[in-house]
């Protein structure tokens, strides 16, 4: 199926989904990630902010379990064209966009690229990790940068169902899916 399909399809699974169902949901995929992933103290970890309007996976549970075991949390910015990782602590300001979503009020990229895990945010990915986003593949360009040790992971309501036909040679694919659940390796480690 192609990406503009799977977009609209998913887009629409995500509305239908109750409050209730996305607050049970965000907390199981966390859940699952604390399982597998084990983060610990010192660890470097770049996650999104959920963008409400979108019914994103709520990550303020991850962060805030982050920065109180002394994890790394890195943020993204759009800055012109440009993802930018910025790292943030307990009283850092925020502010809104002008799409409405939520970043840092600070420009400064922190220059990380040996993240531990990226968090990324998706609309569908299907099970040999290629992902369908919002389309303006900011996180291949950011995927590009990072050490080849940091561990791709996407967060997702949803299990893959249907293959991704439109795969483009610039598209880099997750190591990991957490969902409620399961989590899904595509890197063959059993990590």
């Amino acid at each position: 199926m192609k990406k503009s399909e799977l977009r609209k399809i998913y887009l629409g699974k995500r509305k239908s989904l109750s409050d209730a169902d996305l607050f049970q949901c965000s907390n199981d995929i966390f859940k699952n990630f604390i399982h597998h992933f084990k983060a610990c103290p010192g660890q470097k970890i770049h996650i999104f902010i959920p963008i409400e309007k979108f019914r994103e996976v709520n990550t303020q549970i991850f962060i805030s379990y982050f920065l109180s075991r002394k994890i790394r949390v890195f943020v993204p910015k759009i800055v012109e064209t440009k993802l930018i990782s910025v790292e943030i602590f307990v009283h850092s300001k925020f502010e809104l966009n002008q799409w409405g979503i939520s970043e840092p009020v600070s420009d400064r990229d922190s220059g990380i690229l040996d993240f531990d895990f990226v968090i990324t945010p998706l609309l569908y990915c299907d099970r040999q990790g290629n992902r369908v986003g919002y389309g303006k593949g900011f996180y291949d360009g950011f995927f590009e940068k990072v050490s080849e040790e940091t561990k791709k992971i996407g967060v997702n309501y949803f299990n893959p169902d249907e293959n991704i036909d439109d795969i483009r040679e610039e598209d880099i694919p997750l190591d990991y899916l957490v969902t409620p659940d399961e989590v899904l390796s595509f890197s063959g480690s059993s990590e």
